[in-house]
């Protein structure tokens, strides 16, 4: 099915005819909704992961826990279990969790009444631990170390763990040091694997037909609301059954803020927009930001969305094998700094870092940021978007990501085309 706007690339105002953006306008929801939905059936599975994947990273996470001198690691409900061990729970006022030894297999400890739950969502069967809401599950978690020959010595904790959790087991066992696990996690879940991969890129492309689908709906008069609305349903209608993991749409003025603002704004002829999404497939996500112009673009608009893309192209280009993280950012905002942008992280310009790493967490370790001296690798992922906010007139960001393979980065998306033709689409003669 081929959307409407192809035949409408042109808009008559009066006796004046505006030129379109292509790509932008013209459409339905209805015939979006239809169009998201034939890609949809013609996509082919990916597999989960399976059990031995889990196995794998928890025998890595072991090795490193010998190297470094941990007895023991503590992972709370959240990511970093689901990564370890594929079971998903999420984080609440009480203890749920799971304890990797440095040697044996994986303990979990949950309250009783979660017990046979929590059982139903394991990949990794493991022994299970209980508490009544009555008793302490933080001299719970102390026996069950001492039970497996750890009384003393080094323990890490999982670094999204709340301060009340290790707060709690710090004062049930003052012989126990507790450390930040991030060594071991992040080290592990930082370099994706080929499945991995997969996964994200299979998020990030849905993702991308979503936007060519937002940008074709709107129309003057449309609010930012009942686009992020759309975008939630046709992301359900790509196979997402929760819909969108997070919308950020913007329109005019507001686009210079990166996160948004207070309130939704309604869409004038010639404004700019900004809209960032994303999804989540099998815990891992897609994050994707498209900046473009309703209408026709001015002088001012086309040359700020040219810089914001050689800023991009910037990044891109130096995000090599064995370089740091800083020297991405830093080349970003060397391009944004020779067109008067800045300098450093002042506006008008980039306030913030050029990117993140990106996997079951949407930010996750490490950063494409000055302070990060973390050197690329293989099988690294990160978010490209050095946004030139210009408060008072308008922001451009492009977001897209990238992993690193041997050879150097790799685009999960393509870039934006042009500020004419965001998406590169081919028009209808």
């Amino acid at each position: 099915m081929i959307s409407s706007w192809l035949q409408n690339q042109t808009k008559y105002s009066g006796s004046s005819m505006t030129r379109m953006t292509i790509g932008v306008g013209g459409s339905t929801q209805k015939i979006e909704i239809q169009r998201l939905q034939l890609i949809s059936q013609s996509l082919s599975s990916i597999a989960d992961i399976k059990p031995g994947e889990y196995k794998d990273r928890i025998l890595k996470a072991q090795s490193i826990m010998k190297t470094i001198d941990l007895d023991a690691i503590y992972l709370n409900a959240g990511t970093n279990m689901y990564y370890f061990t594929g079971t998903q729970w999420h984080a609440s006022e009480r203890m749920v969790g799971a304890i990797i030894p440095q040697n044996g297999p994986v303990t979990y400890l949950c309250p009783w009444f979660e017990k046979s739950t929590l059982k139903d969502f394991m990949s990794i069967p493991g022994k299970t631990i209980c508490w009544n809401e009555h008793e302490s599950p933080y001299k719970l978690f102390v026996n069950l170390l001492s039970d497996i020959g750890i009384k003393s010595g080094k323990v890490g904790m999982d670094e999204s763990t709340p301060y009340f959790i290790i707060d709690g087991v710090s004062n049930a066992s003052p012989d126990l040091q507790l450390v930040n696990a991030k060594e071991v996690t992040s080290s592990c879940r930082m370099k994706k694997s080929e499945h991995e991969i997969a996964l994200l890129q299979r998020a990030k492309d849905i993702t991308l037909e979503v936007h060519k689908s937002a940008a074709a709906i709107l129309k003057p008069g449309i609010n930012t609301l009942e686009v992020c609305q759309f975008i939630n349903k046709a992301h359900k209608a790509m196979g997402i059954a929760e819909g969108s993991s997070f919308c950020i749409a913007l329109f005019g003025e507001a686009t210079a803020y990166p996160h948004g603002v207070k309130d939704s704004q309604i869409l004038k002829e010639n404004d700019m927009v900004l809209i960032d999404t994303g999804c989540l497939l099998n815990g891992y996500n897609s994050d994707i930001t498209r900046t473009y112009v309703y209408g026709e673009a001015s002088t001012r608009q086309r040359e700020v969305w040219d810089i914001e893309k050689e800023a991009q192209a910037s990044a891109f280009k130096a995000a090599q094998i064995g370089e740091p993280c800083s020297s991405v950012d830093k080349a970003a905002r060397k391009t944004l700094e020779k067109y008067g942008f800045g300098p450093g992280y002042k506006i008008p310009g980039l306030p913030h870092r050029t990117g993140h790493g990106i996997g079951l967490d949407i930010h996750e370790w490490p950063y494409l940021v000055m302070s990060d001296h973390t050197c690329l690798e293989k099988g690294m992922c990160f978010s490209n978007e050095p946004m030139i906010c210009i408060p008072g007139e308008f922001g451009v960001r492009h977001e897209d990501h990238f992993y690193m393979t041997d050879g150097g980065p790799r685009w999960f998306t393509q870039p934006a085309h042009s500020i004419d033709n965001p998406f590169g689409l081919t028009t209808i003669k």
